[in-house]
């Protein structure tokens, strides 16, 4: 019995999700591989994995060519199967890295890595009210691979998110011509040469371009199985999508392959940054087998025209992903045609177990109670669930699980106070025993300017009732 090759089960994939087992037998695995824009079954010989098992056990470092050069012509086994390298390798480094390399499936989905990428949409956003854990999301299930981030926010442009030329401060080799004077003598001690600082002009690539160049070049790099690569705009409606997008737009209408259905033309300027980027030495200089005829119905030497740059188009392994804050939705509007390039994911308002609470003094309140019963309350004045409160919507300090009145007030308070209740029903922040004082979010601070612990109190008793203050453990009654 080979022991290694018996670890994989049905329904286990590679991280790269190009590899799924999707049947097995004494001898062999019965095995899904995407290549590029298709898929095929192939059947894996269990003792020719052992092989391959054992090599990178050994060599883990090692490339797939390595492994068949050192295996080939050393096996029993019908050599055809060699031809399988690419699949067998990453099947091998499954067994050998299970960590990192296998996103355990069938009766295994309780593994550590259930949380990587499974066959999401090439272009999604994540939305939801502020708190959620979108980013955090996204963070978790892209931290494995190469991610560009980006923020948009009013002032972005395509000259933000694609690139453009800026004055840059540059060191220059100056040459210094030697004086000649009016008898004709020349000052020899002049010549020479000496360094000057200048302003030029350079092209200075941004998150976009940056992401296009690294999807093309892992693309080109990695033959049967491309690694990913993430760009991810943080807050997208905070910007203006057909503004900062601009003739791109038309690239996010991927094909089943993954591929944009309509590549564009690139501008002079894009064309000869993304030309020099993918040449010899260029910083994202591309393999020389790299071929991609076929993938967009009649265009010829399409290869060619993505290696020059004079065409823009996005491969199948560049994922584009973003986060979207429904309270935000209204300042700048996404149209239709721009939302149906997108597959949408709503990140629902949960308990994340973290054990948070509020400090009152001497007391505290349970921070998931908190949100459940404000939320209660923003509900009913907007009638709507775009203004509530996510459990990340304030967090404690770093290594601490106690949120302080001083956050508390300036972060959660101001928020309520200000974007949800103030032109509405304000009787929560009643906090004064004094019925003819005014309603303001001042009465939260005293007069030197601290927190104004019993009206944090009465706002809290307003929102979870008395019985949901608790006394601190370490605070101890003295009685004389």
């Amino acid at each position: 019995m080979i022991e290694d090759s018996e670890k994989l089960n049905i329904g286990d994939k590679s991280a790269d999700l190009r590899i799924e087992i999707v049947d097995k037998d004494r001898l062999c695995y019965m095995v899904k591989v995407e290549s590029r824009d298709s898929y095929g079954i192939r059947t894996i010989s269990k003792q020719l994995l052992q092989e391959f098992v054992n090599y990178f056990r050994l060599h883990p470092q090692d490339s797939t060519n390595e492994a068949r050069e050192a295996l080939t012509g050393k096996s029993d086994l019908d050599k055809f199967e060699y031809g399988y390298a690419a699949t067998l390798t990453r099947m091998a480094k499954m067994i050998v890295n299970p960590d990192e390399e296998c996103i355990k499936g069938g009766k295994c989905s309780n593994s550590n890595n259930s949380k990587h990428i499974n066959i999401e949409p090439l272009q999604q956003i994540y939305y939801g009210a502020p708190g959620t854990g979108k980013s955090y999301e996204i963070n978790d299930i892209t931290k494995s691979y190469s991610t560009i981030r980006t923020t948009f926010h009013p002032d972005s442009d395509y000259s933000t998110f694609v690139g453009a030329y800026k004055p840059t401060m540059v060191e220059s080799e100056v040459q210094v011509v030697p004086v000649v004077t009016t008898n004709g003598i020349s000052l020899e001690h002049n010549k020479g040469t000496y360094k000057e600082k200048r302003i030029t002009y350079q092209y200075v690539k941004q998150a976009f371009l940056k992401a296009y160049l690294s999807a093309w070049k892992k693309y080109a790099e990695s033959g049967e199985t491309p690694q990913p690569q993430f760009l991810i705009i943080e807050e997208i409606n905070r910007g203006n999508c057909a503004q900062i997008f601009g003739d791109l737009f038309q690239l996010l209408d991927r094909s089943d392959n993954g591929f944009s259905s309509y590549p564009i033309e690139a501008d002079t300027d894009l064309q000869h940054e993304i030309s020099k980027a993918f040449g010899k030495g260029g910083e994202y200089a591309l393999a020389d087998g790299f071929d991609i005829e076929g993938v967009v119905p009649g265009y010829d030497n399409i290869t060619k025209a993505v290696k020059e740059g004079t065409v823009l188009l996005l491969p199948s392994n560049l994922y584009i992903w973003a986060t979207m804050n429904t309270s935000d939705q209204s300042l700048f509007p996404i149209d239709s045609a721009f939302k149906r390039r997108w597959d949408w994911k709503y990140v629902k308002i949960a308990d994340a177990h973290k054990d948070w609470t509020i400090q009152c003094g001497n007391e505290y309140c349970d921070w998931w109670t908190f949100i459940c019963e404000i939320n209660k309350k923003i509900a009913k004045e907007t009638s709507s669930d775009d203004k509530k409160l996510g459990y990340f919507f304030c967090k404690p300090k770093k290594g601490e699980t106690t949120i302080s009145e001083g956050k508390f007030v300036g972060k959660v308070l101001f928020y309520l106070w200000n974007d949800v209740f103030k032109d509405g029903d304000t009787s929560l922040f009643k906090v004064s025993d004094n019925d003819e004082d005014e309603v303001t979010f001042e009465a939260f601070y005293t007069e030197n300017g601290t927190e104004n612990i019993d009206a944090i109190r009465k706002f809290l008793v307003a929102v979870v009732g008395d019985e949901n203050l608790k006394r601190n453990n370490n605070e101890e009654d003295v009685t004389e």
